[in-house]
């Protein structure tokens, strides 16, 4: 009988499939977010140097990295038969990286970024194990439901912000308004990237909106939660009574209104694939405004 050997994983490719797996560039994303908002939200701005060198937030930031690297490598364990159909260039578990390679991985980071939130205090330590928890049923059960997986990896995404004010109590407000700014421009971008897997997502059983709803629904969905969006950030800084606040978010409405016009003309996966990586663009744009806030 003749046994087919697996090819041997090179080293270099090894390292670069681990690297995809994790998103590693998310995650510096991650780690320079926390430290903005920390800097120029929390603040006092001029002791950068003292809170660059905090060890706290150290612990904190690199706790999230850690959790979120896992949430990565998790999902893409569930999620292997999808993305052959979806990504299949971008397929890491069982191709750079064995399967059970991979749930190791994931457990090892989590135990990580909780130990390191008990660090810093109970409060982070409780805030991930819930992050961690959220993560697991995201990636074997809710991703493939309507609305629910794409609140979740919302939600997670602002609480990365607010999970600093835990330990540094100073601006809540303020951080809580970029928390929602961050909330809502990444729940935009996970029912886009819904509209550009549609294919793969519907051949293995999923209920995402754009499959229940189908792609005009979902559109207008979005029309609607964009309004939103831009209502209650509007509001929120004028209870702050930040005229600067305001001027900056006007300043956003010009991206967003860019971004609402792509949408309305979107009707293929490349379409939908720009429109995602847009939603990164604004989201980069609004951390940028911390500079000024």
């Amino acid at each position: 009988m003749n046994v087919t050997a697996r090819p041997k994983i090179k080293f270099k490719e090894f390292v670069i499939g681990s690297f995809r797996l994790v998103r590693i560039t998310n995650l510096v994303i991650v780690a320079l977010t926390q430290y903005f908002t920390r800097i120029l939200l929390i603040g006092p701005a001029e002791n950068w140097r003292t809170i660059i060198a905090d060890r706290d937030l150290f612990l904190i930031s690199l706790s999230t990295v850690c959790i979120a690297a896992a949430g990565y490598v998790i999902n893409d364990y569930f999620d292997i038969k999808i993305d052959i159909v979806n990504k299949p260039h971008r397929v890491v578990v069982g191709r750079f990286l064995k399967r059970r390679w991979a749930m190791g991985a994931h457990q090892m980071l989590n135990v990580t970024g909780a130990l390191l939130g008990l660090l810093v205090s109970p409060w982070i330590f409780i805030i991930n194990v819930a992050s961690i928890t959220l993560l697991w049923f995201y990636s074997e059960r809710y991703k493939r439901l309507p609305f629910i997986g794409n609140f979740i990896v919302s939600l997670l995404t602002g609480a990365s912000l607010l999970i600093l004010t835990v330990h540094f109590p100073a601006n809540r407000q303020l951080v809580l308004i970029y928390a929602i700014f961050s909330f809502f421009i990444s729940f935009i971008r996970e029912v886009v990237k819904d509209m550009e897997d549609i294919r793969g997502d519907q051949a293995h059983g999923c209920r995402t909106l754009p499959i229940i709803w189908g792609i005009p629904k979902t559109r207008n969905f979005l029309y609607l939660f964009i309004g939103t969006f831009v209502l209650i950030l509007f509001a929120l800084a004028s209870v702050l009574d930040n005229p600067l606040l305001i001027g900056l978010f006007m300043i956003l409405l010009v991206p967003i209104g860019l971004f609402t016009r792509k949408l309305s003309k979107a009707d293929t996966k490349k379409d939908f694939k720009i429109l995602s990586s847009y939603c990164k663009v604004i989201m980069l744009l609004g951390l940028l405004t911390m500079a000024a806030a």
